[in-house]
């Protein structure tokens, strides 16, 4: 054998504690989250997205890909970003050289020519108690339309959501208001006619919106307005206009978020492609786009099928769907030009990444990427979709990634940890785009199992509406079945079976490790544990959210009392780690601290760490590191695979040795 064939021999060393290049700082370091695509410039040649930085706290920056270069329009200190629905999106708009964006520290939506190389940009409005989100610009009046969240001086008051026009001296005209909510002001081509989302509490949008349409008067007000299409049990989304002046809108009313569009008499609508697949995402943010034009006779839309993304070419006339070659399962978002796509999208092996496909030549051109430093690809676990039976008969999915590492073997005959993942949301789904996050474990001899748990989208309103009243239950019988199939399956250790997740993943794991015995240990980021709290403390958006999860009041106070782990704690003997923003306005702090507390109290090793300056999900560098880190010694203590010489990034509370 060569030194060379000597050197490239993989070691042995038990799953969960291999040696891996992907460290936590790289991960930090490689992590540049991609958002909010939009397209413009004099010539609409110009390509606009928010870039994260992690070494700059989390601040969105606003680039720009003109001609072959690209450029930041937003340094320190502009944080493009908005707290509307306090999960934001739609942060900036783009007409022409002009840019439209709200600035996180102030709310003040500022405007910045970028013609004018090096200007700075200039406040628009005030700072006030005012938000806004999801900007159009009406140029034929001056001026700027967005959904604007107006909070009062009690903080205990909800706040109050219109549609209003900021105009060119800063003022506010409201042209919408009395509903709960509302979102996607979209005007059409000749600036007469505005359409825009509404709707009410209890629902969330993805379960009824309406779509509404008016004309603009001669005052710039709109007329009385009409529904279109929607209601309580109709999710609405993303209400667009075609070149020619046709509104179109993406519906679930056939159980399944579909292409549709009005009819130029304004009398009837009609479906432009019926399947079962999902042309849209659930409105957690503002601003999304999964469709565009391409003309008056041409659509090019990503649907989602079985949980992987499509690209295609929808020719409304006929219905015609057909398929553009591309190399992405995932498809966030995209913009349409004439002459191109742009696109936010990644898969198995490609980070999510901003491409530009051109409708005349072959192959994709990426202009930014999200992990600028890729592993090798045999450091990459490759993920597999899988199926299995859950309780009740229910068919649940994951992509399931097995423990990867060129270097490193595990010693015969053994079987890895695995760490089941539940999404937040919950009415949210996992994707299967290269995360660094999941290859530090997997590259350290770690099986993941991301679920889409029944309530998950991607897969039609039947399997979405799996979790009406179910929260806290087929979440969890869905991670738990799917631990179960990885052990049946052989491909996992039945004994170091760990659990985690995020906001309503959190409550996922805790009531997995209270209620059930499959798992051993748990980590919980910024998790939910007490429901009636939750209810107390939400944000108006979510202030009704579990009347569908849970029931109405005061029903729900029984099932409360049932599911929140907090109330069990007698059950709770597994040992586990939290994470918490100490701004968290979604999932207060004192979520994770009661059920820390209680542990403590209970004798169960526990570890807590709390973050400074960090909310609903962490952007800062040095907390992803500091995170990550503590996770893996948490696991690594629970299961005997520690170093004991090194030095423990966190303490464990009632830890015995």
């Amino acid at each position: 054998m060569t030194s060379a064939e000597l050197k490239m021999s993989p070691i042995t060393a038990p799953y969960g504690a291999w040696p891996s290049t992907i460290s936590a700082a790289r991960v930090a370091a490689g992590a540049t989250p991609l958002s909010t695509l939009m397209l413009g410039g004099a010539d609409g040649s110009d390509i606009f997205w928010l870039a994260g930085r992690a070494a700059e706290a989390g601040r969105n920056t606003l680039l720009r890909h003109h001609g072959v270069t690209t450029g930041e329009l937003t340094p320190a200190p502009f944080n493009v970003r908005s707290r509307v629905h306090e999960y934001g999106g739609g942060a900036y708009a783009v007409d022409g050289d002009t840019i439209y964006f709200s600035h996180f520290a102030d709310n003040v939506v500022y405007k910045l020519d970028v013609a004018d190389d090096g200007a700075p940009p200039v406040a628009l409005t005030t700072a006030g108690k005012q938000r806004f989100a999801d900007f159009v610009v009406d140029r034929a009046r001056n001026r700027l339309i967005a959904v604007r969240e107006l909070h009062g001086d009690d903080p205990h008051a909800q706040p109050v959501n219109t549609i209003c026009a900021i105009n060119a001296d800063g003022s506010e005209t409201v042209l919408a208001q009395g509903a709960d909510f509302y979102s996607s002001p979209r005007l059409s081509p000749d600036g007469r006619s505005l359409a825009w989302l509404s709707w009410d509490h209890p629902r969330m949008p993805w379960q009824g919106t309406t779509l509404w349409l008016a004309d603009i008067g001669d005052d710039g007000l709109p007329a009385t307005p009409v529904r279109i299409a929607g209601g309580a049990e109709e999710s609405i989304c993303q209400p667009e206009w075609s070149p020619d002046g046709l509104l179109h809108f993406v519906s679930d009313r056939s159980g399944w978020w579909n292409l549709y569009r009005l009819c130029r008499e304004r009398d009837r609508t009609e479906g432009l492609c019926p399947m079962e697949a999902e042309f849209a995402s659930p409105h957690w943010t503002f601003g999304n786009s999964m469709y565009g034009f391409r003309s008056a006779s041409e659509i090019i839309c990503t649907y989602i099928d079985k949980g992987v993304s499509r690209l295609a070419r929808l020719l409304p006339g006929s219905g015609k769907l057909e398929a553009i070659a591309n190399p992405y399962e995932e498809i966030r978002e995209l913009r349409v030009a004439k002459g191109y796509i742009a696109m936010l999208a990644g898969g198995p092996t490609i980070p999510m990444e901003l491409a530009r496909i051109d409708f005349t030549e072959e192959g994709v051109e990426i202009l930014a990427q999200s992990i600028e430093e890729l592993p090798e690809e045999d450091y990459l676990s490759i993920p597999t979709s899988i199926s299995y039976p859950s309780a009740n008969g229910r068919t649940s999915h994951a992509f399931f990634y097995p423990p990867r590492n060129r270097d490193v073997q595990a010693p015969e005959g053994s079987k890895p940890p695995v760490i089941v993942i539940s999404h937040g949301g919950p009415t949210g789904m996992t994707v299967n785009t290269l995360n660094l996050k999941t290859q530090y474990w997997t590259s350290r001899g770690f099986g993941v199992l991301d679920v889409n748990y029944g309530g998950s989208t991607g897969f039609g309103r039947a399997y979405r509406d799996l979790l009406k009243g179910q929260w806290g239950i087929v979440d969890v019988e869905d991670c738990v079945a799917g631990a179960q199939a990885l052990v049946e399956r052989g491909l996992a250790d039945g004994e170091r079976l760990i659990i985690r997740g995020g906001s309503a993943g959190g409550l996922t794991t805790l009531c997995a490790l209270t209620f059930h015995n499959v798992f051993k240990v748990g980590a919980s980021y910024y998790g939910v544990s007490d429901l009636k709290g939750l209810d107390q403390d939400s944000h108006k958006f979510e202030s009704h959210y579990n009347e569908y999860l849970i029931a109405p009041q005061p029903q729900a106070e029984a099932l409360y009392q049932a599911r929140s782990p907090i109330n069990h704690t007698g059950k709770l003997a597994r040992p586990m780690i939290f994470f918490q923003g100490l701004d968290d306005k979604v999932v207060p702090p004192q979520q994770s601290e009661m059920m820390v507390e209680a542990l403590k109290a209970r004798g169960v090793p526990v570890a807590y760490v709390p973050l400074e300056g960090e909310g609903h999900g962490f952007r800062k560098g040095e907390n992803i590191v500091r995170t990550l880190e503590a996770e893996l010694y948490f696991y690594q203590r629970m299961f005997g695979l520690h170093d004991p010489a090194a030095t423990p990034p966190v303490h464990i509370d009632n830890l015995k040795d």
